[in-house]
């Protein structure tokens, strides 16, 4: 931590001062009103930041704003073309960023311009001379429609709201037209096309911001109202998922991108209108606060976002994943300020717990380097409070099967999997971005142990083989650029995609069609406390090319040790692969279009050119010595492969009563005997009661018959989907409408004999 003392940490826990915007004092019988909404809005901005602004970091942090502010005030030259030398029209981006900075540098205390008339002055006519060269009511719009629907006007009217009573009434009044040329109240009247998720939340702050600019109650109420299509849980398309999942652009799990924006613009819209006329009901603000815990704390992983639900934007930046761990982390603080008092202890004790487990990048030091001073002051506040404990990382499993996700944590380590199916895309492309994630969905297992977590952060996408991804079964038919339909539309035909979790445990699997290829495969994965126990049944391909399972691709150059049926990284973890043969290895440097370098360790099964019917097997231990690797390849009794088939994968570890099948088809494997395509997993448990868990990847059952053919003696614990069960010498259970739980799991309890 660089300068923060105690002292200056724990004044960070009081109550915030108010903004320093001097309100504009708005008529009729809705002043009060916006005169709130204006105050609240620019406390966004000043709270809690405004009661420290002179202590360190944020004394010196506030004086470089201010002194930039002044430099961009200064060298401002408006001409038709520009408005600042260097600058060409349209600037969507640079221009508009650079006038909310010094509306910024206006309204937060401590700058050396606050509430200085010629800086707002100079805001507002930067704003005027944007608007009527580039973002003019009546110009064609050109180009991404996003610039002008949403990036802009967001960022002209929070600067415009910050000066506002410095704009003049022709300023503003030509700013409320341009806009409303642009997004007229009619974008919000239908939930659909390019209105949905995320994307409708920022129009609805758009729609905000210029009732506020405007003090129109009718847009006020239209942008609170048009949000509650977002505070819905949907089945199909974008938004928010009952299992957990986000989805933005129909086919990509987003949790790390438009699930963060979305997070982002609810907690501030929840902030602002709190309190008013159009606050937003507690029951629909429910589905966002249940969000919090089901579909953003389990992708993110000692502080940062796991890339799996982070879309194109994976490729953007070096350690991407960390600073969107960091926004996600900024929102929900954010959110529990208006949030009931449970929710907030856990949602401060969860973002303390990440704070203080990620060390490949600090989030105070990287808040303040990355100037987020007002999530600085939130997140310095919480780590202060010695009330507020650090929570632990959650061990357990989250399936996400509408996403096509699976995370796994256990003591000392964590796994994440990207899959595709007939509903989300192998990878999305898009603005030139992302043109070679080809193989993400393509069963990449993403894995942590302790002190790696800036293994996939730093410069991992910029020079990893995009045909080797770790976990990944794939044709080494080479792909152009961008391969497949843009913004995710990559689905491939597999509906058997999912699995099963008692949420501890899990049988996760995916029929696997490659990407423009004719490689087919069955991929299982069995969740355990050290281990993951991967199989692959039904290798087929006709591309002409070897296909590959990559059986591991390190971003390392650690030694590798290799015996006949094991194989050893140092400082990362172990791999069983009994029956052989060893796998194929590969060290290598390798160098990114940008010159970034990094090391890699391969480890690889090469199935041979158009496979038929080929088959894998391997252990994963994260985190294992290579005494412990050894001792598990020497053992294998310890988990039994029952099967490994395109027509079922089941494993048996005896050490944990565990028995778990993924039936590709109806029939039997080990004990368990299933009536269709499902996924099964039983625990047998030391207090002599057992565990069933059932679910339907495909989600299309009405009906099934799952029976254990092994003593029970009766039911201890059902589910509303258990239609009847019969106890005995062995144990038949019927299950109704498995489709109806969208690929979510069963699970009864039993009584053993």
């Amino acid at each position: 931590m660089r300068g923060y003392t105690r002292r200056s940490l724990l004044l960070l826990g009081g109550a915030a001062a108010a903004g320093a915007m001097v309100p504009v004092a708005a008529t009729g019988l809705w002043g009060e009103a916006f005169d709130l909404l204006r105050r609240r809005w620019t406390a966004l901005t000043t709270d809690p930041v405004s009661r420290a602004a002179a202590l360190p970091p944020y004394r010196e942090r506030l004086a470089e704003l201010g002194g930039e502010a002044a430099r961009l005030r200064d060298t401002m030259a408006p001409d038709r073309a520009s408005l600042w030398p260097g600058l060409p029209y349209p600037s969507f981006t640079a221009t508009p960023e650079r006038l909310r900075a010094m509306a910024r540098a206006y309204a937060l205390p401590g700058t050396g311009l606050t509430g200085d008339p010629r800086l707002a002055t100079a805001v507002a006519a930067g704003l005027d001379h944007y608007r009527r060269h580039v973002y003019a009511a009546g110009t064609r719009p050109e180009g991404n429609w996003w610039n002008w629907r949403i990036g802009v006007p967001k960022v002209l009217l929070d600067a415009a709201v910050l000066v506002a009573p410095h704009l003049t009434a022709e300023q503003a009044g030509g700013l409320r037209e341009a806009v409303d040329h642009f997004v007229p109240p009619g974008r919000l009247h239908r939930y659909g096309g390019l209105s949905t998720g995320a994307n409708r939340v920022d129009l609805c702050t758009v729609m905000l911001l210029r009732a506020i600019l405007g003090a129109d109650p009718e847009r006020a109420a239209l942008a609170a109202s048009a949000l509650t299509p977002v505070l819905r849980y949907v089945e199909e398309g974008d938004g928010f998922y009952r299992d957990g999942s986000f989805i933005q652009h129909t086919y990509v799990p987003y949790q790390g991108g438009y699930g963060m924006v979305a997070l982002a613009g609810l907690a501030a819209l929840f902030t602002v209108l709190r309190g008013t006329p159009w606050e937003i009901p507690e029951q629909l603000r429910r589905v966002v606060h249940d969000s919090v815990e089901r579909s953003f704390a389990p992708v993110i992983h000692d502080g940062f976002c796991m890339d799996l639900a982070g879309g194109r934007g994976i490729v953007r930046r070096p350690f991407g994943d960390h600073r969107r761990g960091r926004l996600i982390a900024a929102s929900i603080l954010l959110l529990a300020e208006t949030a009931p008092e449970a929710d907030r202890a856990r949602w401060q004790a969860m973002v303390k717990g990440w704070a203080a487990r990620d060390t490949a990048r600090p989030m105070l030091d990287a808040a303040e380097s990355e100037g987020e001073l007002g999530f600085h002051a939130r997140l310095a506040a919480v780590v202060a409070d010695a009330r507020v404990p650090a929570a632990p990382e959650p061990a357990g499993h989250r399936l996400l099967p509408m996403s096509a996700r699976a995370v796994h944590r256990a003591p000392g380590w964590c796994a994440g999997l990207s899959m595709a199916s007939y509903r989300i895309g192998h990878y999305e492309h898009g603005n030139g971005e992302n043109l070679r994630g080809w193989h993400t969905g393509s069963g990449m297992l993403y894995w942590w142990a302790e002190g790696h977590g800036d293994q996939y952060s730093d410069g991992f996408w910029a020079t990893v083989d995009p045909y080797r991804l770790p976990g990944t079964t794939v044709s080494t038919k080479r792909l152009p650029d961008g391969a497949g339909p843009g913004w995710g539309d990559t689905c491939p035909p597999g509906r058997w995609v999912g699995g099963a979790t008692d949420g501890a445990y899990a049988a996760v699997g995916q029929h696997l069609n490659g990407l423009e290829s004719t490689m087919e495969a069955f991929k299982s994965w069995f969740f355990l406390d050290d281990a993951v126990v991967c199989l692959g049944a039904g290798i087929t391909s006709r591309d002409g090319v070897p296909v590959e399972t990559v059986v591991d691709n390190r971003r390392t150059g650690a030694p590798l040790t290799v015996e006949a049926t094991w194989a050893h990284l140092e400082g990362h973890g172990g791999y069983v692969l009994p029956g052989g043969p060893a796998p194929r290895t590969l060290r290598e440097r390798r160098t990114g279009p940008d010159g970034t370098a990094r090391d890699y360790r391969t480890l690889w099964l090469d199935h041979g050119t158009d496979p038929r019917e080929a088959a894998y097997v391997y252990l994963l231990l994260p985190g294992a010595t290579e005494e412990r690797t050894r001792a598990r390849a020497a053992d294998p009794g310890w988990a039994r492969v029952l099967a490994n088939t395109r027509h079922q994968q089941g494993v048996h570890v005896p050490s944990l009563g565990l028995t778990a099948v993924n039936f590709w088809n109806p029939g039997t494997t080990g004990l368990l005997t299933a009536s269709a395509p499902c996924a099964v997993l039983v625990r047998e448990l030391p207090d002599g009661t057992a565990t069933l868990t059932v679910a339907d990847p495909r989600c299309d059952l009405d009906e099934l018959t799952v029976t254990w053919h092994r003593p029970v003696a009766g039911l201890a614990d059902g589910h509303p989907l258990l239609s009847g069960a019969t106890t005995g010498p062995a144990l038949t259970a019927r299950f109704g409408r498995l489709a109806d739980r969208l690929g979510g799991s069963c699970t009864i309890t039993l009584r053993l004999r």
